[in-house]
Formats: structure tokens, sequence, C-alpha cells
């Protein structure tokens, strides 16, 4: 198993709240230091109203009116990865309450891919500097007295980095909960067998590591849940559990992503992520519009 370029502070027990935005399936955490008012806002949610067009803020309403009825501080809005199913309200949350804005360094990777299928031309910057911070596989950065750690796990898309803060780890869409499996590969810059060694990474933290999902589906009916542990996950996670080797999960894998349909929401949700969750410049008359590329997806 794949080693981790860090001990984590297994006796940091940070405060997390998470907002679970129906819609997408999506589950958006603040994290907050037990010992300070800092905190962070991890893989917020924009609604979108797709056939009509209509772009609105509840949900990041309701984060933002949780940070300040806490009296927090807000310093970083991290992005775990492009989202191809949600659109980021991290701009929307830091004009209002601050911080700073982080997401891995391949995000350059997905900017010259989607650059290139959206037509975007030479003004769009293709270099992450829509972002405040780049991570790099075992940087760290400050959540008031605590010490977040940053792991690349790609596999689901090139960008995908999984933040470990105390006993806390936040995987994006590495891995779901342990009936839930794991992520599709087959984006572009996916890959089954890249997504199985990030797999590996976060398995090799401490058993006890609680471990927070992106994304639950509430498979077979149950409730929604977004809270395990690398235990759980060793023993019970439907794809990668009980010792599941490397070229039996890329069969499974490559073979259920060729069932799969596209999010219903890809084509919004790549345009304005990989903006770092802004809309497209308006047009002469004052218009935003977003682009659909056909057959380019």
């Amino acid at each position: 198993m794949t080693t981790i370029p860090f001990t984590p502070d297994m006796t940091l027990r940070p405060e997390v709240t998470a907002f679970f935005d129906a819609p997408t399936n999506t589950i958006s955490y603040v994290v907050k230091d037990p010992k300070s008012l800092s905190c962070a806002v991890i893989d917020s949610v924009m609604d979108i109203d797709y056939a009509a067009g209509r772009i609105t803020y509840d949900g990041a309403d309701k984060i933002i009116a949780f940070i300040t009825e806490q009296g927090l501080k807000l310093e970083w809005l991290i992005e775990t990865h492009v989202h191809a199913d949600h659109l980021s309200a991290a701009p929307y949350i830091q004009s209002k309450l601050g911080g700073k804005l982080g997401i891995g360094e391949n995000i350059v990777t997905v900017q010259e891919t989607f650059g290139k299928i959206f037509n975007e031309g030479t003004e769009f910057q293709r270099d992450g500097s829509q972002f405040d911070r780049l991570f790099k596989d075992g940087d760290s950065y400050q959540i008031g007295g605590m010490t977040a750690r940053v792991m690349h796990t790609p596999g689901h898309t090139p960008a995908c980095m999984t933040h470990t803060i105390g006993d806390a780890s936040f995987v994006g869409d590495t891995l779901f909960m342990p009936d839930g499996g794991s992520a599709r590969a087959d984006f572009p810059g996916g890959d089954a067998r890249t997504l199985y060694r990030s797999i590996q990474r976060v398995l090799a933290l401490p058993r006890e590591m609680r471990l927070f999902m992106c994304h639950d589906y509430g498979p077979n009916g149950r409730d929604i849940q977004w809270e395990t542990t690398v235990g759980d996950e060793i023993d019970h996670n439907i794809h990668v559990g009980k010792g599941t080797d490397e070229d039996s999960f890329v069969a499974m894998r490559e073979a259920r992503d060729a069932t799969l349909t596209m999010p219903k929401l890809i084509i919004p949700s790549l345009q304005v992520n990989m903006r770092a969750g802004q809309l497209p410049p308006k047009d002469e008359d004052g218009k935003t519009f977003l682009k659909v590329p056909i057959n380019g997806l």
C-alpha cells in the first residue's frame, strides 16, 4: 500500500459542519479550528436552474449565515477538484466573507483541456491565476492553529486533491461511502488505474481517520450519509475493500464507466468551475452565455 508523505495529528479534531445540496447530491463543509474562530469552506455549491438559465445562491447563503451567526473567520475556500456535476459558489462566498481560494496545481491541465473543448480563445487564462493558491502534493496551509495537508489523488480528474486536517480528510470524489464505492474515471484526464493508486494513498491513512465525502446518492434507498472512516472503507468498500487488487478494480471501473451517462450539469459546471466559480465574461450587450459544444464531450 502506498505510504503518505506526512504523519497526521490524530489528536486534533476539527469541528465539521455539513451542508447537503439535494439537487446535486453534493456535501459542502465548514471546517472550524476547535481552538479559534478560524474556519474553511470546502466544495461549496452555486444553484442553477438550467432550463431557465437562472443562477441563485440559496445554498451558499446558508453557509454564509452559519459562519456569520457563529462569529467565524473564513480563511480558506477549498475546491477538492474541478467539479463536473455542480457549480462552485466560492467566489460568491469570498465576496461576502473573504478568504483565499485554493485548488490543486493540475487545474492548469483541466483548463487547457476544456478551454479547447469550449473554444474559449486566448483571453481565457490557462495558468490557474483565477485561484489564490495552487496546491502541490505535500503542501500545507493554516486554518487558525490547524495545519492542513494536501495530497494529490488524481484519477477521477487530474486536479483531485485530498485535504487532511487533524483526524479529518476531505476526499472529494476519490471515494464514496463504502456502499457507494468509487467515482467514475472516464472524464478527460481521468484514469481508473491512477484512481486506484490514489485510493490506496487515502487508505494508507490511520484506520480511525474520519473521511468526508463530496457526494452521496443513498444507494439502495438508505438515508444520505457523508462521513465514514479509513477502516470502514478498507473493510467494506464495494469497489476497493477487502484487498481488491488493481487489475480487478480497473476492469470493474472501466466496464462500469462505459454504462454511465454524462452528469446533467457537466456543461455549465466545467465552464464555471475552471474559472474558479466565475461565470464567463459578458458579451458586448452585457449578457452572459454558456456554450454547448456539439459532439465535443
